[in-house]
């Protein structure tokens, strides 16, 4: 297999963080993504080969994956992109990684396990800061109480949002929450349950919200009943409450449009200054049928300093192996301890 790779997205928020460090660390990726005007300038800048073409022409993609190793997909929302590049990739024998957190694509990715063996292609979503960390935790927190039946785990982060997170989270309002409850995924209200956490930096309340972890860590650790918090004032937690009431119209297209083009207009993305003073702080707790309970918790770097760190990392020592294919999660590809060895991490803690 060819050992060329392909960075997909590559001028949006993170694709960019993404490309500088890729040529800040002497890795030479393609840069691709659907505008040219876009593409070109920060390949010309960086001394990077870029293609362009959209997911819609099936014909350009699957022709423009062939000579890729593998692509990392930094183009979201990817409840539109994943799909198209999935399958381009399986037809093509390329390795997919993307930086999502939606719960219907790591959905997606394990439904296609098998296609994926037969193909002798390796599809693992979600190496950034969804869900490396969280993942890592989940898998440590089973080593530790292999009996668990119960996961919760969770995230505070003052970090701001990139444009296309805060357009994923419009999309999700619609969908309501999500967690995994005797091994099914179930949805649930917004803010559905409360509790106060000491995510690493003192007690907080905080609300569940359906993170990409409710999908993966099942995969991850088998156990069956998952929920995901982050810490929330009282007014939010109400405010999401209220939404509940009128959340099916949040779904509405023109709704939904409106919500974006604010988005467009007011998101940035945190700078490095920003992200520099903003660290993330992981918690996790898994409980047995006995009532025995294990916490762990873990400080990271900020979350998009994650993402670039993580997902570099993983396509480094995906290139380098020599089989490998099928769906895995970041720790089932990686290790659980893959966490701890980004730069800003600490070690897990457990108590």
């Amino acid at each position: 297999m060819s050992r060329a790779w392909m960075i997909y997205g590559a001028n949006g928020f993170s694709g960019e963080l993404m490309s500088r460090e890729a040529h800040a660390r002497g890795l030479t990726p393609v840069l691709a993504g659907r505008r040219a005007a876009r593409i070109a300038p920060l390949a010309r800048e960086l001394g990077f080969e870029h293609r362009c073409f959209a997911l819609d022409d099936v014909a350009a993609v699957r022709a423009t994956m062939g000579d890729m190793a593998l692509v990392l997909n930094c183009a979201g929302p990817f409840s539109a992109t994943a799909a198209p590049m999935i399958e381009a990739c399986l037809a093509a024998g390329t390795h997919y990684l993307d930086i999502t957190g939606e719960i219907s694509v790591f959905e997606l990715a394990h439904g296609l396990d098998e296609r994926a063996r037969q193909a002798g292609v390796l599809l693992c979503p979600g190496v950034g800061f969804d869900v490396v960390p969280t993942d890592c935790l989940a898998a440590t927190l089973k080593h530790a109480l292999p009996d668990a039946s119960h996961l919760a785990l969770g995230f505070d982060s003052k970090s701001g949002l990139s444009p296309g997170t805060a357009r994923t989270s419009v999309e999700g309002l619609a969908h309501g929450g999500r967690i995994r409850k005797e091994g099914r995924l179930t949805r649930v209200p917004l803010a559905w349950r409360t509790r106060r956490i000491d995510f690493g930096a003192g007690e907080k309340l905080a609300m569940t919200i359906p993170w990409g972890d409710v999908a993966t860590a099942f995969y991850s650790t088998g156990i069956a009943n998952i929920e995901v918090y982050v810490p929330a004032s009282p007014k939010l937690v109400a405010r999401l409450k209220r939404l509940n009431w009128v959340r099916p119209l949040l779904g509405l297209r023109p709704v939904q449009s409106w919500l974006k083009r604010r988005v467009d207009k007011t998101v940035r993305g945190p700078s490095e200054e920003q992200r520099a003073r903003t660290p993330s702080y992981l918690w996790g707790e898994v409980r047995n049928p006995k009532g025995e309970v294990v916490s762990g918790r873990v400080k990271v770097s900020n979350g998009y300093d994650v993402t670039v760190t993580g997902a570099l990392g993983i396509v480094v020592r995906a290139l380098a192996m020599e089989s490998v294919s099928g769906y895995l999660t970041p720790s089932q590809l990686v290790g659980r301890d893959y966490v701890e060895l980004l730069p800003g991490s600490g070690t897990i803690k457990l108590g």
